[in-house]
């Protein structure tokens, strides 16, 4: 035992070794993983005719997106003002959803003159941030108030309900296209109180982050215990044969 722990610590370099590029692997992945996933104004395509949603955070359906996306073009065409709606799954670091808003409605609609008829609705999925940016010439139609209804009413009762992304950006646009079509404000939906009953389902987001523990937990197991056992069979492997096995 005294000469198996003497070869052990005598050895320990050869461990570090093995153990060591594992583990800055390890540190590595989890410090870019989330900063790679983050989304800045910069990485936002440019606006085409046919963009009515840019759904990156993947909330909206194809069948509830071409409806928007239709009664969207419509609204342009019959009216001339043009509402968009934008989904983010995160910012890059420092961001707002009224920042990035801003930076993305400067992008899109450089000038004054090609701000004034535009709307935009963006989210951020990951803390359901939402803000509402708009030209001079629809304010008058989409005024600051019914822009934060529109946002924390109209679609928040939604997310509120179960994070019900696709009902609420379904409301969300009927809302606006009856405001820029200059029609009476409808409001937000009416909310119904319901009796909350727990389940024991477990949610996608947790789902994930339990994932993520799992597979950091098992690597750090493995960095620890392969370098070991392959310590020890080298060493089974070196061992000299016995006198018994000589004779």
């Amino acid at each position: 035992m005294q000469q198996l722990l003497k070869q052990l610590f005598s050895n320990q370099r050869y461990l570090i070794r093995l153990i060591l590029p594992v583990l800055v692997m390890m540190m590595a992945t989890s410090l870019f993983i989330l900063p790679a996933s983050a989304t800045g104004v910069y990485q936002i395509p440019g606006l085409t005719a046919d963009t009515w949603i840019l759904d990156q955070a993947d909330v909206i359906s194809r069948l509830n997106e071409g409806q928007i996306s239709k009664a969207f073009k419509d609204l342009a065409q019959e009216t001339g003002n043009e509402a968009r709606i934008v989904t983010i799954h995160r910012l890059d670091y420092g961001e707002t959803p009224e920042s990035f808003a801003k930076g993305l409605f400067s992008k899109w609609f450089p000038t004054a003159a090609e701000q004034a008829n535009q709307a935009l609705l963006l989210i951020d999925t990951v803390s359901n941030g939402t803000a509402v940016i708009s030209g001079d010439k629809v304010k008058s139609l989409l005024t600051d108030s019914i822009a934060q209804s529109v946002a924390e009413e109209t679609l928040g009762a939604a997310l509120r309900g179960g994070n019900k992304y696709n009902q609420g950006f379904l409301d969300v646009s009927d809302r606006l296209v009856a405001v820029l079509s200059g029609k009476p404000d409808p409001g937000p939906p009416q909310v119904i109180e319901t009796v909350k009953v727990e389940g024991t389902f477990t949610k996608a987001e947790e789902t994930d982050q339990g994932n993520a523990t799992a597979w950091v937990v098992g690597l750090l197991i493995a960095a620890t215990v392969i370098p070991m056992a392959t310590y020890y069979i080298y060493q089974v492997f070196q061992q000299p044969p016995s006198k018994e096995s000589e004779e």
